[in-house]
C-alpha cells in the first residue's frame, strides 16, 4: 500500500494547490430532486422487493443535502438455503444522508450509510472531492470508503463478529471533443475479520464443514468508460472494468450501452454486459484434501454471467428553469453460468436466470 498512499498524498497536495487558484469557473450544484421507487428482484430461489425514496435540496447556492430510505423484503429459498436449510424471510432497511459543497471548481462530498437486518449491520462512511482543471476539460476525483460492519447468526447468540472494509478511489475524466469524454477510476480495497457467512458449508470428501475464509483481503481494479454523442439525438457508452484480489479471483466485465430520445418526451436506454471471472485459491466444490481455508461460496466459485437491460423514461411535465417530472421503468435480466459449482440434488453443473424491475417517479425542481 505504500506506493498508493504516496500517490494519494500527490494528489491530496495538487488538489490543495488547485483549491487555493483563482479560478473563473464553478462547479454547479446537483439539481434538487425528489425520487420514489419501488424495486423486485427474482432469480436463484430469491425474491426481494421493497421500496425506496431519495430526496435532494440545496442551501445558500453552496451546499446541497440529500436523504434516502430503502427497503428489501427478502424471501430466500436460494441453492445454498434449500440444501442446508429452511428457506426465510427477513427485511433489510437501509437510511443514508448526503452533503455537497462546492467552491468555485470543486466539490466536496460527504456521505454515511447505515443498513439493518436481523443478523447484520453495515456502516458506512464516505468522503470524495472532485476538482476541475485546464479550464474545465479535465476533472480529477478522490474519495475514500471506511465500513463497519456487525455479524451476527440466528439462534446462535454466542456468534458475534465483525468485518471492517476500506476503499480509496482515484479517477479522472478527460473530455476529448465536444461530443466525446473519457473517464478512467482506479480502486484500491482492503477487507478484514468475518468475511464469509456463519450460515454457509463447503464439502470436503463428500461432508459438510463450516465454511472458512482467511481474515483478509485486499484488492485492486481500474475502470475505463468511453461516452460519445452520436449526434442523432442519441448517444453510446463503452465500459471495461478489471479487478485482481489476494484471495486468486480475476474479473473482467464489459458493457456496450445506447440511449435514444424519441421525441420530446421519451428516452430509452439499453445496454449488454458480460462478466467473467476465475476462482478463489480456497473454493472447491468438493474439496480432495483438507485445507486451512475453505469455501463453496458460489460467488467465489469460476463463473460468468451475461446481462442485459433497458431504461425508458417519460417526461410528464417540463418547466425549463422550474421542475421536469418524469415516470421511468427499468428491466434487466441477467444469466448466471457456475463452471465449477454443481447442484448437489441433481450432480449437474448449476445455473440460474435472474430478473430485477423498477418502476419510479422523479423530480428536478
Amino acid at each position: 500500500m505504500g506506493l498508493w498512499h504516496r500517490l494519494l498524498a500527490l494528489l491530496g497536495t495538487l488538489l490543495g494547490g488547485f483549491l487555493a487558484t483563482n479560478t473563473a469557473r464553478a462547479v454547479d450544484l446537483p439539481e434538487d430532486k425528489a425520487e420514489t421507487l419501488y424495486h423486485v428482484y427474482s432469480g436463484g430461489g430469491v425474491t426481494a422487493q421493497g421500496p425506496a425514496v431519495l430526496v435532494r435540496k440545496s442551501l445558500f447556492d453552496k451546499v446541497s443535502l440529500s436523504g434516502t430510505a430503502y427497503v428489501d423484503s427478502v424471501s430466500n429459498a436460494s441453492i445454498d438455503v434449500v440444501t442446508t436449510a429452511s428457506k426465510f424471510h427477513e427485511t433489510r432497511v437501509e437510511y443514508g444522508l448526503s452533503a455537497d459543497y462546492v467552491y468555485r471548481d470543486s466539490q466536496i462530498t460527504v456521505s454515511g450509510l447505515t443498513s439493518r437486518e436481523p443478523d447484520y449491520t453495515a456502516n458506512t462512511g464516505n468522503v470524495d472531492v472532485s476538482q476541475e482543471v485546464f479550464g474545465g476539460m479535465t476533472t480529477v476525483a478522490l474519495g475514500f470508503t471506511r465500513g463497519d460492519d456487525t455479524v451476527l447468526k440466528h439462534n446462535s447468540p454466542e456468534f458475534h463478529d465483525y468485518a471492517k472494509h476500506w476503499q480509496y478511489r482515484l479517477g479522472a475524466t478527460q473530455i476529448l471533443t465536444p461530443r466525446w469524454l473519457m473517464s478512467a477510476n482506479v480502486e484500491a480495497l482492503a477487507d478484514d475479520g468475518f468475511l464469509g457467512s456463519p450460515y454457509r458449508v463447503a464439502r470436503v470428501f463428500g461432508a459438510t464443514v463450516p465454511e472458512r475464509n482467511p481474515r483478509t483481503r485486499s484488492a485492486r481494479a481500474i475502470k475505463f468508460r468511453l461516452l460519445g454523442d452520436l449526434g442523432y439525438r442519441n448517444s453510446m457508452h463503452i465500459e471495461y472494468r478489471y479487478y485482481r484480489d489476494t484471495w486468486g479471483i480475476t474479473a473482467n466485465t464489459a458493457e456496450l450501452g445506447y440511449s435514444q430520445y424519441v421525441g420530446d418526451s421519451w428516452l430509452a436506454d439499453i445496454f449488454v454486459r458480460y462478466y467473467t471471472q476465475t476462482k478463489a485459491l480456497f473454493y472447491f466444490d468438493n474439496a480432495a484434501t483438507a485445507t486451512t481455508y475453505v469455501s463453496r461460496n458460489r460467488q467465489l466459485s469460476d463463473f460468468n454471467d451475461e446481462g442485459i437491460g433497458a431504461k425508458l423514461s417519460y417526461t410528464v411535465r417540463k418547466v425549463p428553469g422550474r421542475y421536469d417530472v418524469k415516470l421511468n421503468a427499468a428491466l434487466e435480466y441477467t444469466t448466471y453460468k457456475y463452471k465449477d459449482f454443481t447442484d448437489i440434488r441433481t450432480g449437474n453443473l448449476y445455473g440460474y436466470n435472474a430478473a430485477v424491475v423498477q418502476v419510479f417517479v422523479s423530480a428536478t425542481y
